[in-house]
């Protein structure tokens, strides 16, 4: 990223559960990571680096983009643009491009210096690559660069109406690709099976919301309590859970954009993050952020009994959230960093940690938070109640996508280049 309109993230992008060892263990999967959470387990990373100190290696890539890149094992996947044309390279984690296949024409710059078509990021099974593009162009390959299948969503369900582009990035869960879009016209989630593209399901996602609120920049996000599941939605004012087999609303929770005073520009880019007992629930533009029980029924948007806390502002709006050891890393689009308890809502700390824009999404491993800013800086911060900068990395080059985690690497994907940071 949510992952990667503004390249976000995720803003933006594929949160996926994974239930192999080794792949919990070693690889990143999806641009929320191994547990679809922001999280890591990889111990003994590097919390000091440069363009050259403790740099493994570097490869410039054909173009920029906002897109996290998918590592499982020995191999890397980025989706980048090169001039107008959108192209899939798999690198082997010596730095070598194994591959490089074209993906589909059209690229799009997105205010200047902000996104572009490849701001979804991709992800991987360790048997297949699927990636998704702001053209609607989806395509499945198999690890040797053999295309599976391809379908192009806007000739599938009808054009795209996002202002700043389409960037959703489509979970990935067991055998389903989950996707949303959440616009003006035609909103609908949609599920895929990942080995032939054929439609699973689809249904319409209606919401009462107004304008440019209609446009989410969000991914759909997975919830998991023990055997409970539930696929979240986020955006159009709502965040709503759905049954994963058919895409049946379970509940939804809105007053994120009150009918007082509403902002009918309120588009929401940051996805939900979430652990059991607890969905975060993100808006934008300082607008409220939501802790809430996932177990209600129908609209729980007034529901006491399902709210656990609100906090009104100083809330976060293009980064995703992540949850670690009970507490909650909100980073705001500004360089500031709030530190909330996550089940009681209660303000740890808040503290600038830079000054500069903040797009690409937190991620957690090794007892470090690691945050990429818009203007290159790498910032790491020790975890817990404490707010301390271990370090600051300057890379020189502009960061949109969230960095992955594999192999006792870190992994940052810049403008110009892909780093791979440590032994």
């Amino acid at each position: 990223m949510k992952n990667n309109h503004l390249l976000i993230f995720s803003g933006l992008l594929f949160a996926t559960l994974l239930a192999s060892p080794h792949a919990a263990a070693s690889n990143w999967p999806s641009w929320r990571g191994p547990n679809g959470n922001g999280t890591s387990p990889e111990k003994n990373l590097p919390a000091k680096w440069s363009t050259t100190e403790n740099v493994a290696w570097k490869i410039d890539l054909p173009g920029a983009a906002g897109a996290t890149p998918a590592i499982w094992e020995n191999k890397i996947f980025v989706t980048s643009a090169s001039g107008n044309e959108l192209v899939l390279l798999c690198i082997s984690t010596d730095g070598k491009v194994l591959w490089k296949k074209p993906l589909a024409g059209g690229n799009k710059k997105i205010r200047n210096d902000e996104g572009n078509s490849a701001a979804p990021s991709p992800a991987t099974d360790g048997k297949h690559v699927w990636t998704f593009l702001g053209t609607g162009d989806m395509h499945c390959f198999d690890m040797t660069g053999k295309m599976i299948w391809e379908k192009n969503f806007q000739k599938s369900y009808g054009a795209f109406d996002h202002w700043h582009g389409m960037s959703s990035t489509p979970l990935l869960v067991g055998d389903t690709l989950y996707q949303m879009c959440l616009q003006m016209e035609n909103p609908y989630i949609v599920a895929l099976d990942k080995l032939t593209g054929k439609e699973r399901w689809k249904v319409a996602r209606e919401s009462d919301a107004l304008h440019e609120s209609r446009h989410s920049y969000a991914s759909p996000i997975l919830y998991q309590d023990g055997a409970e599941r539930q696929l979240l939605i986020h955006g159009a004012d709502y965040l709503s859970a759905h049954k994963l087999e058919d895409g049946k609303e379970l509940w939804r929770c809105g007053s994120l954009n009150p009918k007082k005073g509403y902002n009918k520009f309120l588009r929401f880019v940051a996805s939900p993050a979430c652990e059991p007992g607890l969905v975060v629930i993100p808006s934008a533009k300082n607008k409220p952020v939501l802790g809430v029980k996932p177990d209600g029924k129908g609209d729980i948007s007034e529901s006491k009994s399902h709210l656990r806390w609100r906090r009104g502002r100083d809330t976060s709006d293009v980064p995703t959230p992540v949850i670690h050891d009970g507490l909650l890393y909100l980073a705001r689009e500004n360089g500031v960093m709030i530190v909330m308890d996550a089940m009681s809502g209660k303000e740890v700390y808040l503290q600038r940690v830079h000054r500069n824009r903040q797009r690409a999404s937190p991620v957690i491993a090794d007892g470090k938070l690691y945050l990429a800013a818009r203007h290159g800086e790498v910032c790491v911060l020790k975890l817990g109640r404490e707010f301390k900068v271990i370090s600051r990395n300057v890379m020189k080059d502009g960061i949109a996508a969230t960095p992955a985690i594999s192999g006792g690497r870190i992994y940052l994907r810049t403008y110009k280049s892909l780093y791979a940071i440590g032994k």
